[in-house]
């Protein structure tokens, strides 16, 4: 474990909060088990958030038409982190776009750990985080259910492509990355 660093993509209010238009529905079912593994790893965990760029560009003008409600300020509210994660100290990495690896996020871990991924949601901003990580040579580890899609289908169907990455991507679960 002294390689690895827990990523927690994602844990906000925009998607943890039922009265969200972006409400990710396992997201009740998966914050213990994310809690679980931010107490394991301790100080080797990073968390993400999701905003709005200030003037959205190119394909993100029409996203944003589609949904005006979350082009708002990147500290409204709706960003924040859920409760249960907004005090823990842990460093976070704010992005514009769906894939959290990048220079900021590879800054705080280095490009020679093993990330381990967990949040939501399983079929977007996961999926984007991992395959990016795993193009840049970075081992990746999804806890199955430490994550949760916009449905059971889309979550399984985002693992079943990502399991297509191995050995660079490794499906596991929280059972195991605990023992």
């Amino acid at each position: 474990m002294s390689n690895e660093w827990l990523v927690v993509i994602d844990m906000q209010v925009v998607f943890g909060d039922p009265g969200s238009e972006w409400f990710t529905p396992g997201y009740p079912q998966i914050e213990p088990t994310v809690a679980r593994l931010v107490e394991h790893y301790g100080d080797r965990v990073v968390f993400t958030r999701f905003v709005a760029p200030t003037e959205p560009r190119g394909a993100w003008v029409a996203y944003y038409e589609q949904w005006p409600f979350a082009l708002v300020p990147a500290d409204a509210p709706l960003y924040d982190l859920m409760p249960a994660f907004a005090s823990g100290g842990h460093p976070v990495v704010t992005e514009t776009t769906f894939g959290k690896w990048g220079p900021d996020l590879a800054a705080l871990i280095g490009e020679d750990a093993t990330m381990v991924l967990v949040g939501v949601s399983t079929d977007c901003c996961v999926l984007s985080t991992a395959l990016a990580a795993a193009d840049a040579g970075v081992a990746v580890k999804i806890v199955a259910d430490g994550c949760a899609g916009l449905s059971a289908l889309d979550h399984q169907r985002a693992l079943d492509v990502m399991a297509l990455y191995g050995p660079l991507i490794e499906i596991t679960d929280s059972s195991a990355v605990l023992s």
